[in-house]
């Protein structure tokens, strides 16, 4: 005879599964952006997949295959291969292939003589350079991390699309709330990763494409580099595009072109940024509306856990948390609810 009663034994079968299951964490810790990779690929895809593997009746197999090839051509490989050219222009500039030093020279007196900050390009150069380097931490690190983080993702995310059903029906049983408000965390789901992903995707390129037409127009050298720069920064909503504009104009007055700088300036700070709201409500209205703090906080997040990956990481981190208060919040004055009509019943 066992000297635990049922309550006990479950007791400690839950404290086990609790311990282990911390352990088995700690150990996929390193595979945590493999699978967040993969559920946002899964959230992304979804709709393609079922209409044409459910609807359409074509393999299920190929379908996920044709899904992996389409992901790597049109997210993965741009995204890695636009981090990798940062890089390397971010080495070329401190080999001075760029007047950089003339740049810095010219912009502290201009700095010192009119806004008393005689070192402001400077230091506003160091802590650049800090932050990249920060931002950039998968890339320099390793290939081969690279490699097994998207290896280890595609293999995920094919059996989650091979097998929808079971592993829809599996989230659905394991998850800790009711079945609409299981349903309910999906759909909010879907909406923030389009919304963080697509949304903001959309909004960097148009704004990175017109920073580089813009100082392509203007004369500042490199315009694709800094329209790279651009797209990145723009997952920062209070930061944006439009902000490298103002160093740029900087560098235009201290060489005396002022007409030039005051145009460059007001084509950043008005025609870039303008542009920067008006799609972000159009794709609020159309996707999802991730308000701009949570963007903000969650990009500040998850650039120290993830890198670059962490410009979409975080503010994805962050909604879901904020979806699990909701829900927690409803369930507990659901529960609190029952507890008084059972209370008045008893009475």
């Amino acid at each position: 005879m066992s000297i635990f009663n049922h309550k006990q034994r479950n007791n400690i079968i839950l404290a086990s599964i609790i311990i282990l299951a911390c352990f088995l964490l700690y150990a996929l810790s390193g595979l945590f952006s493999s699978i967040l990779g993969a559920i946002i690929l899964f959230t992304l895809f979804r709709p393609v997949y079922i209409g044409l593997a459910e609807k359409r009746g074509w393999n299920k197999t190929l379908v996920a295959l044709l899904i992996i090839f389409i992901s790597l051509i049109v997210i993965v490989i741009p995204f890695l291969a636009l981090s990798i050219m940062v890089i390397q222009k971010i080495s070329g500039i401190s080999k001075e292939s760029l007047p950089i030093q003339d740049w810095i020279y010219k912009i502290d007196i201009f700095s010192s003589q009119h806004l008393n900050q005689p070192k402001l390009a400077e230091n506003t150069l160091q802590k650049a350079s800090e932050y990249i380097a920060q931002l950039f931490p998968s890339i320099l690190s390793s290939a081969v991390n690279i490699i097994i983080t998207l290896l280890v993702m595609y293999f995920l995310l094919y059996f989650m699309f091979t097998q929808i059903r079971e592993f829809e029906k599996g989230v659905l049983k394991f998850a800790p709330f009711r079945e609409q408000h299981a349903l309910k965390f999906a759909e909010t789901l879907h909406n923030a990763t389009y919304s963080n992903v697509l949304g903001q995707g959309i909004i960097a390129f148009v704004q990175g494409t017109l920073l580089a037409m813009g100082f392509y127009a203007f004369g500042i050298p490199d315009p694709i580099f800094w329209g790279v720069i651009g797209m990145f920064i723009s997952f920062l909503p209070v930061v944006g595009a439009p902000t490298l504009t103002i160093p740029a104009s900087i560098i235009l007055f201290a060489n005396d072109h002022t007409m030039k700088g005051i145009f460059l300036l007001a084509y950043g700070l008005l025609f870039i940024g303008n542009v920067d709201n008006v799609l972000r409500m159009i794709i609020n209205k159309r996707v999802g509306n991730t308000h701009p703090l949570i963007t903000v906080i969650g990009v500040f997040i998850g650039i120290p856990l993830f890198g670059i990956l962490g410009l979409v990481f975080g503010p994805l981190l962050l909604s879901y948390f904020l979806l699990l208060v909701e829900i927690y919040e409803t369930n507990r004055m659901a529960a609190e609810r029952l507890d008084r009509i059972r209370t008045n019943m008893d009475n």
